[in-house]
């Protein structure tokens, strides 16, 4: 039975994409774009955060000190807190006070040193390599400590006043400064005194920060250490409060003056080329096909070729494995049953010889055309053999033809 469309039916369209479905695309992108780039800044936001709240006087975080900055006042010792390096000059030109000195990398040497002279004594909190060679001269960092209880072991009394403590970083100490809490490779605390100027250096985080402040003789240490004087200055530091100049030349600067101009003109080119060579993506265009082609005209052409090529056994394998293909639907196998399986099946269900049945679909090589129209004639009858025997429900029949 041949299949036939319609004369004059209209071709059915080639469906167009949805632009609808790409435009839903392209927001979801951009939506995930946007959560990822907002979790991302949320969790650097967390960590610039805590850095600014590390030995912060008025953070009750974990990192912070505002407990510490609690037990001075309590202690009647007049505090200051200032990010304002000209308003921490000032409160110390006022009278012997303490400097309570974190870590300023946006402060010059010169700056440093200045604020360390206008105190009577002067506690690091937490020093770095430049800020140690600079106030306690050969001092260095030393890693960190055994994280066990450290003995004072040193003649300084407001160590020896309180007691033991669990270092975090530890320092090398100079010639001419003293040294307690010895612990690793070096000491938890270094005290300098210069004829009644001291400079000491502590790993404030691990000994005067709220969260280890209650420990051991930690809260003892930092109250005796910065209320030797009625005043302290706690100076904060901030990106804001410089003295840098920044005096290193911009890029700009670094290259020759024809390299801009040189870099618009390839701009300007690529954006040329891309205009000229590029395609335009949009919807696909749906043709009308001019003529009705009848379904028996491909099968019909292509036996044609066939025959122009005199391939008589290319022709021949066609016919097996369509006809292979209708005896394994009519037999019940799935589609990846080998053609050995089929001939077997049918063989069994249709009572043919199974040689004979596997030369028909397998091993038989026409070589003429003659040879190729008996083989055709065979698979017919084998296929109908099969059909009948199926639908009956007979038995097999005892035919080698």
């Amino acid at each position: 039975m041949t299949a036939t469309t319609p004369v004059g039916a209209a071709t059915p369209a080639v469906p167009r994409p949805s632009r609808r479905r790409a435009v839903v695309a392209w927001v979801v992108i951009g939506a995930v774009l946007l959560v990822v780039g907002g979790v991302g800044g949320w969790l650097t936001g967390l960590y610039q955060w805590s850095q600014r709240d590390a030995l912060d006087p008025d953070s009750a975080g974990p990192a912070g000190t505002r407990a510490l900055v609690h037990i001075l006042r309590d202690q009647g010792i007049e505090l200051t807190v200032t990010d304002d390096r000209a308003a921490a000059l000032r409160a110390l030109s006022s009278g012997a006070a303490t400097l309570a000195l974190p870590d300023a990398p946006a402060l010059s040497d010169g700056a440093v040193a200045e604020l360390a002279d206008a105190a009577a004594d002067v506690v690091l909190l937490d020093p770095r390599t430049r800020t140690l060679g600079l106030l306690l001269g050969d001092t260095a960092l030393a890693g960190e400590g055994d994280d066990t209880v450290a003995s004072p072991a040193c003649s300084l009394a407001e160590a020896t006043r309180s007691g033991g403590v669990v270092p975090g970083a530890v320092f090398t100490p100079d010639a001419d400064a003293a040294a307690c809490y010895p612990s690793g490779q070096g000491y938890a605390l270094i005290v300098h005194d210069d004829r009644g100027h001291r400079i000491a250096a502590l790993d404030a985080r691990a000994i005067i920060a709220n969260d280890v402040l209650a420990e051991d003789g930690n809260a003892a240490l930092g109250l005796n250490l910065l209320g030797r004087h009625d005043t302290v200055v706690w100076y904060v530091p901030s990106a804001a409060d410089t003295d840098l100049v920044d005096t290193s030349p911009s890029l700009g600067e670094l290259t020759p003056p024809w390299v801009s101009p040189v870099i618009v003109l390839l701009l300007a080119a690529g954006a040329a080329a891309a205009v000229w060579r590029g395609r335009r993506f949009g919807p696909l265009v749906a043709e009308r096909l001019p003529v009705t082609v009848r379904a028996s005209e491909t099968t019909e052409g292509r036996a044609r070729l066939y025959e122009r090529s005199r391939d008589a056994l290319h022709a021949a394998d066609q016919l097996r494995s369509a006809a292979a293909d209708r005896l394994a639907a009519m037999l019940g196998l799935g589609p990846a049953a080998s053609a050995s399986e089929i001939s077997d099946a049918a063989s069994a269900v249709s009572g043919w010889d199974p040689r004979a049945v596997r030369g028909i679909l397998i091993d038989e090589v026409p070589r003429t055309d003659a040879e190729l129209v008996a083989l055709d004639e065979r698979l017919r009858h084998l296929e109908q053999a099969v059909r009948t025997v199926v639908r009956t429900g007979t038995g097999p029949e005892r035919n080698a033809e």
